[in-house]
């Protein structure tokens, strides 16, 4: 049976609130008193987008990984669609339990996403308040501010995450669901300016973090259940009904659609094993909308808005310039959120008793969001019922760095019954102007470990490696051949999943590639290029798709 639950705690990120919006609201705008808790990246930070902090060049971020897979091409129309066949990957056989066993999805991600690039013109780096989106001219990434491409004019841009989340646990954004899986529109703006770094105002920053997010569950109807804004103001329609949520199990065959409509971007999931159909699309209709960088207002406020694509092609210079990395039509895992605690104290959050992981150690600085096996936030079967922290894993220690990957061990029975299937997933295709599919021509995997490598000095460089210094393990993308269909797919993990066609060196060093660095604005009229990512760029697609394949399931979603 397929079943999401509700969960009342104390917890903020799993709790239905009775509230207003308070002064979050226009004169016009009546508060829906009943809503889910607006996500929040001053608090969520596992499932927001990766911020290069490269105005505070003194501090480094530590926080989660996002291990991707870039998808290039300059034909237009690769920058503002993309339609995946994605496989939900099963969790083996074996169950977690305190002292190892099995490892299930949600101990090795909190999220994996679909990402693309945005406009919102009340986003970072507020040089204008324009942006006409599916076009190329928004490229700006030159370090001369004497240029008309200078980095510092760029319009504002958001970024989008598809956000898929694992059952079993209770780590999700909102809802939790015991054995399957959701998905939810996510889309991330950065309310702070690139020419000083000021950021908005203080009612803002308390209600959203400087970096806020749209949040949409995908429902059958394509109606949000909550006001999806960052201030869930209810200017847009939504219907809390629970039966509306798109449940898929894992193992489901997932077909991703993602293209621009006239009122925003819109996300269609066709899962081919149940028949099932839900969509969301980015616009005001459906209540999304973007902060308004006021810095000295009062309070914070929202407007209606339309999100559309931000470009019209993919590759090196369509970009996030607030955030590392090059992608624009991109995949990507979220690593880091996951290691055991024995005991943990249901008030303060932190462990008492450390895990398997910290036994020989003890406790750690980041043993912190955690939960007691059978405790009070965890809900009875089929919850799996095993104690552990959710904080960033700065040290490097907790199943995300381990050899609790598919395709790590040698012994083929022994791996598939302790380790997850592997996420799988096809090449995208992409709608080219004259409405025919395109494959994309090249790819490049991309990891912004540097960003968040204690041991990495992106200004020397030194001290930068893949696996990070305290890492025994780190993932790294393959590809098979081998499905029944005859389909290439992509597939994360380790070099020994069977039936991997080319594991691009066998092992993270060589799969990641070398040191990359990235151009951001740093002051009113300079910038330059800092150490985000280590980064390998393929001069072709490995994994293309065979088109026809696509034709009878996208035209029955796209009905």
């Amino acid at each position: 049976m397929r079943k999401i639950l509700y969960v009342s705690t104390t917890l903020a990120f799993l709790v239905v609130i009775l509230c207003s919006t308070g002064n979050a609201q226009s004169p016009s705008v009546r508060p829906n008193p009943l809503k889910l808790r607006a996500l929040n990246c001053a608090s969520d930070l596992g499932f927001c987008r990766e911020v290069n902090l490269h105005n505070e060049p003194n501090e480094k971020y530590i926080g989660h990984d996002e291990p991707a897979i870039n998808f290039y091409s300059n034909v237009p129309g690769s920058g503002n669609s993309a339609i995946y066949l994605l496989t939900l990957p099963l969790d083996p056989p074996t169950p977690p339990v305190q002292n190892g066993g099995g490892t299930f999805n949600f101990q090795l991600h909190v999220t994996f996403w679909i990402g693309m690039n945005l406009c919102d013109s009340e986003s970072y780096p507020e040089f204008t308040k324009k942006c006409d989106p599916d076009t190329d001219d928004n490229i700006f990434d030159s370090t001369d501010p004497n240029s008309p491409r200078f980095i510092g004019k760029h319009p504002g841009t958001a970024f989008m995450e598809l956000q898929f989340y694992p059952p079993g646990w209770i780590l999700s954004p909102q809802l939790i669901d015991p054995t399957n899986y959701f998905a939810a529109l996510n889309i991330f703006s950065l309310q702070q300016t690139g020419a000083t770094g000021a950021i908005n105002n203080l009612d803002c920053v308390n209600n959203t973090g400087v970096e806020s997010g749209n949040f949409a569950v995908i429902t059958k109807n394509g109606v949000p259940l909550t006001p999806p804004n960052p201030l869930g103001v209810n200017f847009g329609r939504n219907n809390f009904d629970m039966n509306n949520v798109l449940s898929m199990a894992p193992g489901d065959q997932i077909l991703v659609i993602l293209h621009d409509t006239p009122h925003g971007l819109e996300v269609i999931l066709s899962d081919l094993t149940s028949h099932h159909i839900g969509s969301m699309v980015a616009s005001a209709r459906n209540g999304f909308g973007q902060v308004l960088f006021q810095p000295s207002s009062p309070t914070c406020n929202v407007a209606p808005y339309d999100f559309h694509p931000m470009y019209s092609t993919s590759n090196l210079h369509t970009r996030t310039p607030w955030s590392g990395g090059t992608d624009n039509t991109t995949f990507s895992d979220e690593l880091g959120h996951f290691e055991f605690c024995d005991l943990a104290d249901p008030v303060t959050l932190n462990c008492l008793v450390p895990g398997k992981q910290d036994r020989m150690t003890g406790l750690d600085a980041d043993d912190g969001f955690c939960f007691s096996p059978g405790g009070p936030f965890l809900p009875g079967p089929p919850f799996i019922q095993v104690g552990g922290c959710a904080n960033d894993d700065t040290d490097f220690d907790g199943l995300s760095y381990l050899r609790d990957w598919p395709g790590t061990l040698a012994n083929v029975r022994k791996d598939r019954q302790l380790h997850p299937q592997p996420i799988r997933f096809t090449s995208p295709l992409f709608i080219a102007s004259d409405g025919s599919l395109r494959n994309f021509d090249r790819v490049a995997f991309e990891t912004d470990m540097p960003l968040f490598d204690p041991n990495c000095n992106i200004f020397s460089p030194t001290g930068c490696t893949v696996p990070a210094k305290g890492m025994a393990f780190y993932p790294f993308y393959t590809t098979s051949g081998s499905a029944p269909d005859g389909i290439c797919r992509w597939q994360f993990g380790g070099g020994l999943i069977p039936g991997t066609k080319n594991n691009f060196g066998g092992n993270p060093t060589a799969a990641w590639g070398d040191l990359f660095s990235t151009v951001f604005q740093t002051g009113p009229d300079s910038a330059q290029e800092f150490i985000t990512d280590f980064r390998n760029g393929l001069p072709n697609n490995p994994c293309p798709v065979h088109i026809d394949f696509f034709a009878a399931p996208l035209a029955q979603a796209m009905q």
